[in-house]
């Protein structure tokens, strides 16, 4: 009988003995988040600018939950990146829990996950604390991203708090394997979300 596994369980380890998933060790696996901004318009600047804005003042009084991250940061960009557009469609997929042991206390925190087109897959973390780090759910994203019934080809994912945003490409075939971007922050100088925006868009054509 099938052993049936909790999401909120899943580890990177865990997913290397079943589907003996590597680490990709060659950095071109992931070409696809490098590059620059050069199709950033100088409109769309200014929309990532205000949007910037807009989260830096919701997150004055904490805690940002994630209803307030969709509707204030991920609903813009994707639409800015034209992914409300055929062929992309949205779907929801059932949220799941993930706990974090700290000093005796168990914080939870909840990822809900969408589904852009079979290829590209987002998921954002709510959580009652800021800190709350979004590698926290990178072993579920995977995961999910690896049950994707498209296997000949990768699938792209994105995970974001609000504040942070890691991109994700994973593989099935020839061989299983994963890797991810850089760490996206906006808390660092200037407005990263131009590079988000950017790899969104470029993403969204593959």
């Amino acid at each position: 009988m099938a052993t049936t596994l909790p999401a909120r369980e899943v580890t990177l380890h865990i997913l290397k003995q079943i589907l003996n998933l590597q680490p990709a060790p060659d950095v071109q696996f992931f070409s696809e988040w490098q590059g620059e901004t050069a199709d950033i318009s100088q409109i769309e600047q200014h929309s990532v600018d205000r949007v910037k804005g807009n989260y830096l003042d919701l997150i004055e009084d904490p805690p940002v939950l994630e209803n307030s991250v969709k509707m204030v940061v991920l609903g813009p960009l994707l639409d800015l990146a034209g992914l409300y557009r055929r062929p992309f469609r949205i779907t929801t997929e059932t949220s799941i829990e993930i706990e974090l042991e700290d000093e005796e206390t168990v914080i939870r925190g909840r990822i809900d996950v969408l589904v852009l087109n079979n290829r590209l897959w987002l998921v954002v973390i709510e959580s009652k604390r800021s800190d709350f780090a979004v590698t926290r759910a990178l072993p579920q994203t995977l995961a999910y991203m690896l049950g994707n019934p498209d296997q000949s080809r990768p699938t792209f994912g994105l995970i974001t708090n609000g504040t942070e945003f890691l991109f994700l490409k994973a593989q099935r075939q020839p061989t299983p394997q994963y890797a991810t971007s850089r760490l996206f922050s906006l808390f660092n100088p200037g407005n990263e979300l131009y590079r988000v925006l950017s790899i969104l868009k470029r993403l969204a054509k593959f």
